[in-house]
């Protein structure tokens, strides 16, 4: 095999459903004090009649209290579950919105004492796909008492089609949303999926996705007051579920992103 064939097939090896990943995969990155990103595996989502590829991430933080907060988890491994255990007790597993929740069963499973919080329509969409999920709790629009003092929240409202907890980690003054900002880079997925992401307002440089949008018809006062509080915290980054993250030049990126709604 010449180099040139080599570097062919180790590329093709990079791609996962047509999307290259944010790779190492399973693995904690180091975003600010106290707070990591762990990128996952490709998963499939079925848009209408045709299937689209996403990069996921979850996000942990340590709490003062030193318990772990998990926001959004992904397929998990046993290698990550080892770097887990070596930061501190998991205490709590977050769903962000009712597409994001799959693998809380999984980190439930082995974490049997953490507390599975529970998105807006969550508990409906899992019974409608026939998948467990163990939630023990809601989330509401302010903060529970466990982690009032470490993060602020919200639920976004406005769409028909997604209401999603947006969180803000006040010591590292940064703002987690899931799928209220997708930026999936040009590079990073294959040609024939581009059109369809583009369409649908998924690529970068970012962008609240035109579902979101056209779903919040008639609703828009609702979703400018829930940015106007978000925009309020000011972020100096902003982590995203899928995609590149807004790492630097946090607020114009995001007023940019939320356009729709000015």
């Amino acid at each position: 095999m010449t180099s040139g064939t080599r570097e062919r097939v180790d590329e093709q090896r990079e791609w996962s459903h047509g999307i290259r990943p944010y790779a190492p995969l399973c693995t904690l990155k180091p975003v600010a004090e106290g707070l990591w990103c762990v990128d996952g595996p490709v998963i499939e989502m079925k848009v209408g009649p045709i299937t689209l590829p996403f990069p996921t991430r979850m996000v942990i933080i340590r709490l003062r209290s030193g318990g772990l907060w998990l926001w959004s988890p992904i397929a998990p491994t046993p290698g990550l579950f080892a770097e887990v255990d070596a930061l501190g007790p998991v205490e709590h597993l977050v769903s962000p919105n009712r597409l994001h929740y799959v693998s809380i069963a999984a980190w439930k499973a082995r974490y049997p004492r953490a507390t599975a919080w529970a998105s807006p329509g969550v508990r409906e969409r899992a019974r409608s796909q026939k998948l467990k999920a163990p939630f023990d709790a809601d989330l509401a629009d302010g903060a529970p008492e466990v982690w009032a003092r470490d993060i602020d929240q919200l639920i976004f409202r406005g769409s028909r089609y997604i209401e999603e907890v947006v969180f803000f980690h006040r010591d590292s003054s940064t703002l987690l949303v899931a799928d209220m900002v997708i930026a999936l880079e040009h590079e990073r997925v294959q040609p024939r999926f581009r059109w369809m992401l583009t369409l649908g307002g998924a690529m970068w440089p970012g962008q609240t996705p035109r579902e979101v949008q056209l779903t919040a018809w008639g609703r828009k006062a609702a979703a400018r007051a829930c940015y106007q509080r978000m925009l309020a915290w000011r972020p100096q980054r902003v982590v995203v579920g899928h995609g590149r993250s807004y790492l630097d030049d946090a607020l114009p990126q995001l007023e940019r992103a939320f356009g729709w709604l000015r």
